[in-house]
């Protein structure tokens, strides 16, 4: 079990972050972006077992700047709350919610004594693309179907570390043509394809699918020994 701590971004915004620690001496540190639906109790147990696996997990409440303690569950009245918090990130001046995102990075790295990886879900995995090209201090990234991530915009991105992509061949916000469009033009990018939907890594998620989810987390744990070590 983690705790919360407060972080400061560099213009001066203050922010919680949820913060797990490895049983020992961390092997690194991965900072784990959360979906719509806040930092919840899904997203608190994925940094438990980030931090299970050797590593110092973060995930920054990147909802702060617009709502305090989002704390959402899967119903369509809290997509649509989650949905309205997105939207009203996505629209605050450049660099929005980046700075925050460096921030959790600098601390992962500072605490841990290790190199940082980021893994997000759903739109933390839009982001967690975006701190790949974007931001400094990482040494990979694994994105969950990042809703957004295959617009022409994003695909034309660079990203500046490995990045390990996961998505699903049936996810309703992501055509799978767009995929295949976002594999070409980023041909350095390992792309991996599940037999899923959306949220196929969330069990509290009627679109829960237990061997793409334990496939996909094997293959970045993987990813981050490799990168991280």
């Amino acid at each position: 079990m983690g705790s919360f701590t407060t972080l400061t971004a560099a213009d001066g915004f203050t922010f919680p972050a949820y913060v797990a620690q490895p049983a020992g001496t961390p092997k690194g540190a991965v900072v784990v972006v959360q979906e719509i639906f806040g930092v919840n109790s899904h997203i608190r147990a994925v940094a438990d077992g980030y931090a299970a696996a050797g590593y110092l997990a973060v995930a920054p409440a990147t909802f702060a700047r617009v709502k305090a303690d989002v704390d959402l569950g899967y119903t369509e009245a809290d997509m649509g709350e989650g949905f309205g918090y997105k939207t009203a990130v996505e629209a605050l001046p450049a660099p929005g919610v980046m700075v925050d995102l460096q921030a959790a990075i600098d601390y992962a790295g500072t605490t841990s004594g290790g190199k940082v990886g980021i893994v997000g879900y759903c739109w933390g995995g839009l982001l967690t693309w975006r701190a790949a090209c974007t931001l400094s201090g990482l040494a990979a990234a694994a994105p969950y179907y990042g809703g957004g991530m295959t617009t022409p915009d994003e695909a034309a991105r660079q990203p500046k570390v490995p990045v390990l992509a996961h998505f699903a061949d049936e996810d309703g916000w992501i055509p799978l043509e767009t995929i295949h469009a976002f594999q070409a033009a980023q041909p350095g990018v390992q792309v991996q394809i599940y037999a899923g939907h959306h949220g196929f890594n969330c069990d509290q998620r009627a679109s829960y699918n237990e061997a793409a989810a334990t496939l996909a987390l094997e293959r970045t744990l993987a990813f981050f020994a490799l990168h991280l070590g």
